[in-house]
């Protein structure tokens, strides 16, 4: 079985940009650095979720083929979902006679279905489309389980996802913890592709988690109040809650009416497992549990 031993990242990438001009639009920007490459892959390894033959993986916008290379050399399946034409034009010719591990689908990644029978999911994401891929991950992780993600994404991003300081607290962390333990691994410059983006990247790993407290929570409610919290991070939460979040009325059965009620009635009472003060407090204050907690005291009024 061939293992490509005459491509490499470089030589994929020189020859798809022969062929294309690399679209910010589509945030074009090529990794090159074989070690950031293997990482990805050694990740899946140390979490204990190796690749083997019986792996599905899923790769998103696999551009030139540099990550697939690795993936393909694994020797497990593959589905790579590229909405660039041109680029899936590079990657038949790239990688031919693979049919029976590789499937390559001209798809936008956000629209339509995942297959549902995959293991791993290992992207170098693109920047634009990172938080819409993320939602859509969790959404079909909850129906069709993927054992380990791993993604490349924007290093701010990154900080942002596993809010590892009370400043990178956040709606986009918050909805990840309802899954997902995040774990930040090594920080790639941006001199590690091509062309190179004016950021810096990180790899980040999301392994599942299931908690406890989570069986009856609302999800878009929790969603929707932690945004609304945040837009305004440093009001009390008093203050934010107050006010009902916009698009309250997209959470079926709830509206203004309904939410100034249940509000009264939280601030009102002693709240167990919330901080004392919980009201006075900045939303960055709050852990993960105490935002559940929150939520469900809400809906239960």
């Amino acid at each position: 079985m061939t293992q490509f031993n005459d491509l490499d990242a470089r030589l994929l990438v020189d020859l798809l940009r022969d062929r294309i001009k690399p679209q910010k639009s589509l945030g074009q920007h090529f990794l090159v650095d074989e070690k950031i490459i293997l990482r990805s892959i050694e990740i899946a390894t140390e979490f204990k979720k190796p690749i083997s033959p019986q792996s599905h993986i899923l790769e998103i916008g696999p551009g030139p083929g540099s990550l697939t290379l690795e993936l393909l050399r694994s020797n497990a399946r593959l589905t790579a979902l590229e909405i660039d034409n041109e680029t899936v034009s590079h990657l038949k010719r790239v990688f031919p006679n693979v049919e029976d591990r590789l499937v390559l689908n001209n798809q936008d990644a956000l629209i339509g279905n995942w297959p549902s029978d995959i293991t791993h999911l290992i992207s170098n994401l693109p920047y634009q489309i990172s938080s819409p891929v993320l939602e859509k991950i969790q959404n079909h992780h909850l129906i069709n389980p993927i054992s380990i993600i791993i993604l490349l994404v924007q290093d701010e991003f990154a900080e942002r996802m596993a809010m590892k300081r009370y400043d990178t607290r956040g709606p986009l962390g918050m909805s990840l913890w309802l899954d997902f333990d995040v774990y930040l691994d090594r920080k790639v410059p941006s001199n590690c592709f091509s062309p190179a983006p004016r950021v810096n990247s990180r790899l980040v790993t999301l392994l599942p988690k299931e908690r406890e407290k989570l069986s009856i929570i609302n999800r878009k409610l929790f969603r929707i109040i932690v945004k609304h919290c945040f837009l305004n991070r440093r009001r009390k939460i008093r203050t934010s809650l107050s006010k009902s979040p916009k698009r309250l009325n997209r959470v079926k059965g709830w509206h203004k009416e309904k939410w100034n009620n249940a509000i009264l009635n939280v601030f009102s009472k002693v709240v167990d497992n919330l901080p004392e003060d919980w009201p006075n407090l900045r939303p960055e204050d709050l852990e993960p549990e105490h935002w559940v907690i929150l939520t469900n005291t809400i809906s239960s009024n």
